[in-house]
């Protein structure tokens, strides 16, 4: 079942700016990788299912419902982390969270606890005493702490050391165990290669490829030949790099990774 669809959604800027014929969907249970530079049109196209911004063209609903005349019933439902966290920093850290958990109609605290001791956040503090790591922390917990079904996440790991980072990962892995909806925008590979079923590259506004990382792997995958001075030699160069052996000539196929299919998309032949 399609929980997350976007139909041919446009938003021109001008300039080149915005995003434009964007198509995609995201099924139940299934993590979606959305990847690309800043600036690509990652935070456009979730502003647009949050809400925030009208479609100039096309559409996108969200649990079947249209993001635009159903914002507030979409926002309460799902998780969200934006791209720029904005706070009222007067509020301590308990203040935002306790705000959060009346806008979100949570009583029970159990899973805010578990998060915040997740990681290490206390938050008693003024939050624009906070660090931007810290502040980070506070978002993702308000985003996780009422167990929604659907997660939109911009950028989440913004500012995390790489030890949060990695509990970010291993949290994104139980919620897909969990069979939880997710839409993860990012521009760091590994986040996105440990945690999605299917990506989308988004270049300059436009949707560059769709399709899961296995089959983006197999659709670049690159074959060398090597020449060796012995048959002996290419044989055994053949079983150590699992290659094919004809003569002194060795084939070996190697499969790109991640980062190396992205700058495919981004550097062209420069990166053939």
């Amino acid at each position: 079942m399609r929980v997350i669809s976007i139909q041919n959604l446009t938003r021109d800027y001008g300039g080149g700016r915005g995003i434009f014929d964007v198509s995609f969907q995201v099924d139940r249970g299934e993590a979606f990788g959305f990847l690309g530079p800043n600036g690509a049109g990652k935070t456009t196209t979730i502003r647009h299912l949050m809400g925030f911004i009208r479609p100039k063209a096309g559409n996108c609903t969200v649990s079947g419902l249209d993001c635009w005349k159903s914002s507030s019933e979409i926002q309460k439902s799902l998780g969200y982390i934006p791209g720029e966290i904005s706070f009222f920093d007067d509020m301590t850290g308990r203040e935002f969270l306790d705000f959060s958990a009346k806008y979100q109609g949570l009583s029970d605290t159990a899973r805010q606890k578990a998060l915040l001791e997740r990681f290490e956040l206390n938050p008693k503090g003024k939050i624009k005493k906070m660090s931007k790591g810290m502040k980070q922390k506070l978002g993702i917990v308000s985003a996780f702490m009422h167990d929604p079904e659907i997660l939109i996440l911009d950028e989440p790991t913004s500012g995390l050391d790489p030890l949060m980072q990695s509990r970010f990962i291993e949290l994104i892995g139980e919620e897909k165990q969990r069979g939880k909806t997710i839409l993860l925008s990012s521009h760091m590979f590994e986040e996105v290669e440990r945690t999605c079923d299917r990506i989308g590259i988004i270049r300059e506004g436009r949707l560059a490829a769709v399709d899961s990382v296995e089959a983006l792997r197999k659709r670049h995958l690159r074959t060398y030949q090597v020449t060796l001075d012995t048959e002996a030699s290419a044989r055994a160069f053949a079983a150590d790099f699992g290659g094919t052996c004809s003569g002194q000539t060795v084939t070996v196929a190697a499969r790109q990774s991640l980062e190396d299919i992205f700058m495919h998309y981004y550097g062209g032949e420069r990166h053939d």
